[in-house]
């Protein structure tokens, strides 16, 4: 099941990258728009490109919101507009790649703003780097996670845990990762996740049958992708999003 990306000559590739690892700075905030967030992410990308900034990751959670990619099928959303806004859930058109999913409590997301151009210029790798991220991260909870051929994401079994939608500008990225933590799955009835109907959708919490508190995934999420990517991770407040970006004085 676990479908593993890593081969002998790609994890060399990983420890000279360690080797000469860079900063990236990780800066953890807690509940925020989607629209708030795409803010932060395009000042971010323009100060990425302009050498600016470090590499960034930005790790969150959104306010109920279903999201659509540049692939996606709007029959995908399968409630009306009134049934959506009874249960405050936004619906956004967003520029990553991918169909429909949903963002809500619960979750870690993940944004990195990345300088590609400077680890590797490979936007296939670069996805499955991020699944092998989660899927590590996941083995340290004991979970069996893994790939399925021709989709992209995180599986346990056949359930999916794990969205990934990515854009990439000048190989600059942004958007990045969803990972089901204490999800409220329900929210899902309202979509076909990803365009995939024959497939649930799973969370931490259910398959382990307990709860699983964000402070204790996230830093082992930090950790393996710094690892995989060959990134020195360094903790930011969100402050410094605010000191260094006008743009971003609110959120």
């Amino acid at each position: 099941m676990r479908n593993s990306f890593v081969s002998a000559s790609w994890q060399e590739e990983t420890e000279d990258r360690v080797r000469e690892a860079r900063i990236c700075r990780v800066v953890s905030l807690g509940l925020v728009s989607y629209a708030a967030a795409w803010e932060m992410q395009r000042c971010l990308v323009e100060q990425r490109k302009a050498g600016q900034i470090e590499d960034t990751l930005l790790l969150l959670e959104h306010t109920p919101v279903i999201t659509l990619g540049r692939n996606a099928s709007k029959e995908h959303v399968l409630s009306s507009p009134e049934v959506l806004a009874s249960e405050g859930i936004e619906v956004v058109e967003a520029n990553r790649g991918g169909d429909v999913t949903f963002h809500g409590p619960g979750q870690l997301v993940g944004y990195p703003v990345l300088d590609l151009s400077r680890i590797r210029k490979d936007v296939v790798w670069y996805v499955r780097t991020l699944e092998e991220a989660l899927i590590r991260a996941a083995a340290e909870f004991g979970l069996a996670a893994g790939r399925k051929k021709g989709m992209t994401g995180v599986w346990v079994g056949e359930a999916k845990v794990a969205a990934i939608g990515v854009h990439i500008s000048r190989w600059v990225t942004c958007h990045g990762f969803a990972l089901n933590l204490e999800t409220d799955l329900e929210f899902f009835r309202h979509i076909v996740p990803c365009g995939i109907g024959n497939y649930p959708v799973t969370c931490f919490r259910q398959l382990l049958g307990r709860p699983v508190e964000r402070a204790e995934v996230e830093p082992r999420v930090v950790h393996h992708l710094g690892e995989l990517l060959g990134l020195r991770m360094e903790q930011h407040p969100p402050q410094c999003l605010q000191r260094r970006q006008e743009c971003l004085q609110t959120y």
